[in-house]
């Protein structure tokens, strides 16, 4: 079964961090992904752009509404994400504790439909 590993934090204050301290934290990203790639489990990875570069669309009464920005407004935001493959929820949960990503904020876990 795949999941997605949803990774939220405060896009503010991840833009207030200075060039070289990034970099490390990116290097951490690296090397989760390596820890999933080693287990077999890594199958997909992205980062978002910041959420003023959103849209968010619905249809009322037959008409397109569209929104600059989140659907939400949030402490967090969500800013990448990760697809596992793993035999279980608890294997998955396990996997995701091992990201970085939960140390500066939070992580969803959602299976696929299959």
């Amino acid at each position: 079964m795949n999941y997605l590993l949803m990774l939220f934090a405060d896009e503010k204050a991840g833009s207030a961090i200075p060039p070289d301290q990034m970099a490390g934290f990116m290097a951490q990203m690296a090397a989760y992904q390596g820890v999933l790639e080693k287990a077999g489990a890594f199958v997909g990875t992205a980062a978002l752009q910041m959420t003023n570069t959103a849209r968010t669309i619905t249809t009322q009464g037959g008409e397109l509404q569209v929104h600059d920005g989140p659907y939400a407004d949030t402490r967090e935001q969500f800013g990448g994400y990760f697809i596992i493959s793993a035999p279980d929820m608890d294997t998955a949960t396990a996997l995701a504790a091992q990201c970085p990503a939960a140390t500066w904020g939070h992580i969803e876990i959602r299976p696929y439909h299959p």
